[in-house]
């Protein structure tokens, strides 16, 4: 297991409010679990300022892809991988890189809400500044956390609360108020994995909103198995299957609009239709 770096670093002064958003780009990607290998060749770019939404049936590697991508594969005891993955020309694996900063420029959403439930909705926000050792003065945090809230579509619900627990939003807030910390360090890539599976459907067309508000300024890359999802908010697909017992491949690529209208491959046309998965 790679050993975990201190949580405070050398210190950066807060980036600028817009940071450009990265193409990330998955070259010939294999990923293992002891001696099981779950990912075979995967390679993938996901284009800056574009949502990218993996989809294929479940344990077809779409979120061990997804955590390869910001470094969290390499923390789970006995796992390993091969092959490239460049954030704008630069390979976030290469030795002389820290993991914080890895973390810093490529953020995180999970499945399940995980706001530190005993921290203040404020205290959440910023609470990645000190895990990456940025800087920040009171008055550009209490600016942060007011940018960062409204990019989330949460400020006008929790304005006069922001000493309140994070612990204590709905499901939907705390998956926003985690969108909304993960912002904070001015991510060029924000990974989201099944962001909307254990929300609403009101909560659900939030995120969605926030996730099309959001793009402009940040490469995003969502796993979903909701096909409508897909759909509505990504720009690209990548169609992920593991055939009989076979390791996670990329079967079909490309266009939203093409990848359900015109696929390539009757195994893209059969799951995107809801014939199998």
């Amino acid at each position: 297991m790679t050993s975990v770096e201190p949580a405070v670093v050398d210190t950066a002064v807060l980036p600028a409010p817009v940071s450009p958003a990265g193409t990330l780009d998955a070259r010939a990607v294999s990923a293992w679990f002891g001696p099981r290998k779950v990912l075979e060749q995967v390679s993938l770019t996901m284009p800056a300022g574009a949502v990218t939404a993996l989809i294929g049936p479940s344990g077809c590697g779409k979120s061990t892809f997804l955590r390869i991508l910001n470094r969290m594969h390499e923390l789970i005891p006995g796992a390993s991988l091969a092959g490239e993955v460049m954030l704008d020309g630069g390979d976030i694996y290469a030795p002389e890189r820290r993991l914080t900063a890895a973390r810093r420029d490529i953020g995180m959403v999970f499945q399940k809400p995980n706001p530190f439930p005993a921290m203040s909705i404020y205290d959440n926000v910023v609470a990645g500044l000190k895990l990456t050792g940025i800087r920040a003065t009171r008055a550009e945090k209490d600016h942060l956390v007011e940018e960062c809230l409204t990019k989330a579509g949460l400020w006008r619900e929790v304005a006069d609360r922001l000493r309140q627990p994070g612990g204590a939003l709905s499901g939907g807030q705390q998956q926003r108020l985690c969108i909304a910390r993960s912002l904070a360090v001015r991510p060029k890539v924000l990974l989201m994995d099944e962001p909307c599976s254990a929300l609403d459907p009101t909560s659900t067309r939030r995120i969605e909103q926030t996730i099309r508000e959001l793009v402009h300024e940040v490469t995003i890359v969502i796993v979903t198995h909701n096909m409508q999802q897909a759909q509505r908010v990504s720009d690209h697909c990548a169609f992920f299957l593991a055939e009989q017992g076979t390791p996670g491949a990329i079967v079909e690529h490309g266009p939203t609009g093409a990848m359900f209208a015109t696929p390539l491959d009757q195994r893209t046309s059969d799951y995107v239709n809801g014939r199998f998965g």
